[in-house]
């Protein structure tokens, strides 16, 4: 019998800020190169950051692990990071585009930039995360998610180096499922995975 939810979500999109590179390398390890969706990431990094995120990353990752480039479309199995010093949206026909409009909260990328473009892209067809972070970036965007009927995870404010944003989440609406960092691959996997 198939999962009911193996064909309801088409994406998941991850916000995370201050401590993201330890959250990152919790959650992705878990996840299996054939992961059934794909998955974009804004972390907030300074405009003139190398590469070292996603070489780190795909080390540790079964999923290939690439910077969004523009026009790219997105394609399951695949973790997307969005690069420093441009807010990273996708588009209805679900490709990439790059953009240097002014920072949101304080941040290019912005989190709030790509959940508000991916949820008017997939609708409640798509995942949003908060994780650890300084700031309240991505509150907004998680709203946007949940009010179109998307799903909305967020890491346990006790459970992450930066409580923060998480606890904006939180307060800016109703969750669908608070989980401790170590809880979200084992959610992924239960919820999105390949065996039917």
């Amino acid at each position: 019998m198939e999962r009911k939810n193996k064909l309801k979500y088409d994406a998941i999109v991850i916000g995370v800020s201050a401590g993201g590179m330890e959250a990152l390398s919790v959650i992705f390890p878990g996840l299996p190169k054939e992961f059934p969706l794909s998955i974009t990431v804004v972390q907030h990094r300074q405009a003139d950051s190398d590469d070292f995120l996603i070489q780190y990353l795909n080390n540790l990752s079964p999923m290939l692990v690439k910077e969004a480039e523009e026009k790219e479309s997105l394609s399951s199995g695949v973790v997307y990071i969005a690069p420093p010093g441009y807010h990273l949206l996708i588009e209805e026909d679900h490709s990439f585009t790059l953009s240097v409009d002014p920072p949101v909260n304080y941040a290019r990328p912005s989190i709030d930039v790509l959940f508000e473009s991916a949820a008017d892209a997939f609708m409640e067809k798509l995942v949003g995360i908060v994780l650890t972070g300084a700031s309240a970036d991505g509150s907004l965007g998680l709203k946007k998610i949940k009010e179109l009927g998307g799903l909305t995870l967020v890491q346990a404010p006790e459970t992450a180096e930066h409580p923060f944003m998480p606890r904006a989440a939180v307060q800016a609406t109703q969750i669908d499922h608070i989980l401790q960092l170590n809880q979200i691959s084992p959610f992924l996997l239960e919820q999105f995975s390949v065996h039917s």
